[in-house]
């Protein structure tokens, strides 16, 4: 009886380290989710700001992008 505890208690501490150490990756992956959607975030933002910028511009617009006419009379 007690050779079959020890054997349990041997399986459960083996079960519990692999649990931690598959904690540990999901927990790091998770992580790089985490930074990859805001790297993703920042760039739609970014992104979002030039195309409103070039529509508030409109078309046929002269101004530099410095937000300078360059138009000639």
């Amino acid at each position: 009886m007690k050779d079959q505890m020890e054997k349990r208690l041997e399986e459960l501490k083996a079960e519990l380290a692999s649990g931690e150490k598959l904690l540990a990756e999901l927990q790091a992956k998770q992580a790089s989710v985490q930074q990859t959607m805001l790297r993703i975030a920042g760039a739609i933002q970014v992104l979002q700001e030039l195309l409103g910028h070039e529509i508030g511009m409109g078309e046929g617009s002269t101004a530099a992008p410095n937000g300078k006419d360059t138009s000639h009379p």
